[in-house]
């Protein structure tokens, strides 16, 4: 008999999943301990295990694998044959309506594209409080995205408008915003993209009381703190305009206890995504604005499902030890914000679960 954390590691399933799929009554273990309830699996529901995870990567869905499962091991293989052309075909068909779809699209960006988002004719000179800087990307930095694939995002977007200096950072699953007032700054809105490792750079020079200068001058961007400085080209790219993202309506406020709240989610349930990948907090803000973290059989039609690594990096970029979590319907993103700074916030992007 294998456990579930053999299981899980020979089949390519998360234990979660292991015990999605056992209870959607897709993969059962033959036996369950009755006092522990913990589950055991026999020797040959190690194919069944590793032939799930197949096709739940490739995005059949589960009323079609029981279908494939069932028929596997008959002599008579048609219908498991039928169902696998038929999913291919149901692929092959949204690609190529995608293909189409982002053909047209492409055409328009074409037509938008203005040079002059890559170009730059004048130099801005600012300064600000060297330290607010250090704490607005210090709130951002867990957010940047590290995928190849969109170098736009390889980078802290440093968007100065009026009084003020906006410090944006987002992999597409999640984004932070904080700011910093600026002084010398009367010009129209600018940006620029600072990528990663300036930006770390520029943070390590941000450690003194006394001001810091920062100057754009066409495409390199300079930070200037006492007689250090670091210097470097921006990113050639156009940042994704998060002002966007930001308005939140019909939401559900909880004030938590930063530590408390990081324990309980650490120790606490967790689920999984569709692709049984990622490890999943399943919140629930009550009306009175407490935090529940929703168990195994919660159906609760208000909960919502959200990464937990990610929403322990926010809490952590937070900075303070009281944070306001604020939760609307399950297809809504996530805002953990300051109670202290309205400009200081970011937002998590809810994770679809199985059922």
């Amino acid at each position: 008999m294998r456990s579930i954390g053999e299981m899980a590691r020979d089949g390519g399933l998360s234990v979660s999943a292991l015990r999605f799929y056992d209870r959607a009554g897709v993969l059962v273990p033959a036996w369950v301990d009755p006092v522990s309830g913990y589950r055991w699996y026999e020797p040959g529901q190690l194919e069944e295990a590793r032939l799930l995870a197949r096709l739940r990567r490739a995005g059949m869905p589960l009323a079609d694998i029981r279908l494939v499962l069932a028929g596997w091991s008959s002599a008579d293989t048609d219908l498991v044959r039928t169902l696998l052309r038929a999913h291919l075909r149901h692929l092959e068909e949204g690609l190529s309506d995608a293909r189409s779809e982002f053909s047209a699209l492409r055409v328009l960006l074409d037509h938008r594209e203005n040079v002059m988002t890559s170009l730059r004719t004048t130099t801005v000179q600012l300064s600000f409080p060297a330290k607010e800087l250090a704490a607005a990307l210090d709130a951002v930095r867990f957010a940047v995205s590290t995928d190849p694939g969109l170098p736009m995002l390889g980078g802290i977007l440093f968007d100065i408008e009026g009084g003020n200096l906006d410090v944006v950072a987002t992999d597409r699953y999640r984004l932070a915003v904080a700011r910093s007032g600026v002084t010398g700054h009367e010009g129209q809105r600018e940006q620029v993209i600072v990528p990663t490792a300036l930006a770390d750079a520029m943070r390590a020079l941000l450690d003194s009381e006394g001001p810091a200068r920062l100057c754009v001058d066409g495409d390199r961007v300079t930070l200037e703190a006492g007689d250090r400085q670091a210097a470097g080209r921006c990113l050639d790219h156009g940042f994704p305009d998060h002002r966007r993202l930001v308005p939140l309506a019909d939401r559900r406020h909880a004030l938590v206890e930063v530590a408390a709240f990081r324990q309980a989610l650490a120790a606490g349930p967790v689920r999984s995504d569709e692709s049984g990948a990622q490890d999943l907090s399943v919140l629930k803000v009550e009306d009175g604005g407490t935090v529940t973290l929703c168990a195994d059989g919660d159906d609760d039609p208000d909960r919502v499902a959200v990464n937990r690594d990610f929403l322990l990096d926010s809490l952590a970029a937070g900075a303070r030890d009281r944070l306001i979590l604020e939760v609307g319907v399950p297809t809504a993103p996530i805002a953990v914000r300051r109670p202290d700074d309205e400009n200081a916030f970011s937002i998590l992007m809810p994770v679809r679960l199985e059922d």
